[in-house]
């Protein structure tokens, strides 16, 4: 993933939502970081590494929802402190990548 990632996307509207089979997770803005190429965020329950997942997320000023496929590539944590899941995207379509791109270019951006 691009050392580059957005600290705060709390400018977002809608939850981010992260699924798998068999889990449906709703994730508030504030607890998800979107990197250029992958999306970290925590979990109650662990995910197997290279289980495929799809995002959706509604990114600031676009005109619309935003949603990638990826794999897990890192489940660290426990139950009783919950699990930290990394997720690579994957197959991204080339307007998918731009407007990630402009999401991790933005305000939103750490230089």
């Amino acid at each position: 993933m691009s050392a580059r990632k957005i600290d705060s996307i709390s400018h977002l509207e809608q939850p981010v939502t992260v699924e798998a089979p068999q889990t449906r997770l709703e994730l508030s803005a504030d607890k998800v970081v979107i990197h250029k190429g992958g999306i970290e965020f925590r979990s109650p329950s662990p995910f197997r590494p290279w289980s495929e997942m799809t995002v959706s997320l509604q990114s600031p000023g676009d005109d619309g929802q935003l949603n990638c496929s990826g794999v897990v590539v890192a489940c660290t944590g426990n139950k009783h402190t919950g699990f930290n899941v990394s997720l690579l995207f994957t197959g991204l379509s080339r307007q998918a990548q731009e407007r990630l791109d402009t999401m991790a270019h933005s305000e939103l951006g750490v230089g």
